[in-house]
């Protein structure tokens, strides 16, 4: 069976989701194009942090101080005309400082006392969890339950949190003392896990002029919160065939080391392998990859394109790899070497 036979082998889109798609096409160039305004490069952060938004989810973003991590996060939530909040996480951070809190005041009109709730920042459509990493696990775990859950529970009562809603938060690798490692089992939380690396020759510059020089336009508002509820509806609703599905869900198995399927070398390398949300993950981000591009089917290669951010947190190397100078991003690399696409999987 050809490719093109295997990957559409799905019903198509119905009009409305193709109309959906060309808008979504128009609005990805339309908010690099703004995003350019104040950041240089960065397209492939800038993708997957669009894929988070565009499937409901979080990403993680790892990368050396001064990358402008925080200055992507704002400047994508004033393109997507969303409410936005920065966390800066710290040692002595309590959860009711992310969550909010309830306090007491006098009523004017009974002349009683109650109690009232005061929302803290996590209520927002976009959140920068600002070096996550920085604060004891009792108030990542708030943060991090609230990013599952979808809302902030006080006192007995929910308070649901704003639609759309995503938490992107960064980590710096560098320095870990004083930090509180995210455990694994948070880190899956997250989608993504994205690296941000140093520009290139050409974009230094271009980021040193534009950083000593006069300030530029600020990107202005592409889209709106119902825009983005319903592109959302429109990554849920794209195709995907069976030979994709057989693909991502071979991706996932030969990482797991007591399976019959686990690869050779990922028995010699790793100590745990990949759950099942790494495989849901794949899908969804390579739905949104898809749609993105202006794509009316899902492939293969939108799966192993979206394969290095969505395992590299979920697989852990052994002692093995990491005396042999093996990294996480190295297994996925040979992982997707290894795994056939299209007719040749069984």
């Amino acid at each position: 069976m050809s490719k093109t036979t295997v990957e559409t082998a799905k019903p198509q889109l119905e009009d409305k989701d193709l109309q959906a798609l060309e808008r979504l096409k128009a609005a990805r160039a339309a908010i690099k194009a703004e995003l350019s305004k104040a950041i240089v490069g960065q397209d492939e952060v800038i993708e997957q942090v669009l894929i988070a938004i565009f499937t409901r989810s979080h990403a993680l973003l790892v990368g050396v101080p001064g990358l402008a991590k925080t200055l992507l996060v704002s400047s994508l939530a004033q393109t997507l005309h969303l409410a936005f909040k920065r966390i800066q996480f710290t040692p002595d951070l309590m959860p009711s400082d992310i969550t909010g809190t309830e306090v007491l005041y006098q009523n004017q009109t009974t002349g009683g006392r109650e109690l009232k709730f005061l929302k803290g920042p996590i209520f927002a459509n976009m959140v920068l969890a600002d070096e996550i990493n920085r604060t004891p696990p009792k108030t990542q775990a708030a943060m991090l339950e609230a990013m599952q859950e979808r809302k902030v529970t006080v006192g007995g009562v929910d308070y649901p949190l704003p639609n759309p809603f995503f938490v992107l938060a960064t980590q710096n690798p560098i320095e870990q003392e004083g930090t509180y490692p995210l455990p694994e089992a948070q880190l899956d939380r997250f989608m993504f896990m994205i690296s941000v690396d140093y520009p290139s020759t050409q974009e230094e510059l271009q980021i040193m002029q534009m950083a000593t020089g006069v300030g530029g336009d600020k990107p202005q508002a592409v889209l709106s919160e119902e825009d983005i509820l319903a592109l959302q509806e429109t990554v849920r609703r794209m195709p995907v065939a069976p030979q994709v599905f057989a693909y991502a869900e071979k991706i996932v198995r030969v990482t797991r080391i007591k399976t019959p399927e686990v690869a050779d070398f990922c028995k010699k390398w790793l100590t745990w392998g990949a759950g099942p949300r790494a495989g849901i993950n794949l899908i969804l981000a390579a739905k949104a990859r898809a749609v993105l591009s202006g794509q009316v089917y899902v492939s293969c290669d939108d799966v192993a394109a979206v394969a290095p951010p969505v395992l590299r947190h979920r697989i852990i190397p052994n002692f093995a790899a990491q005396s042999e100078g093996v990294t996480a991003d190295d297994i996925v690399r040979k992982i997707l070497e290894t795994v056939p696409k299209h007719e040749k999987l069984a």
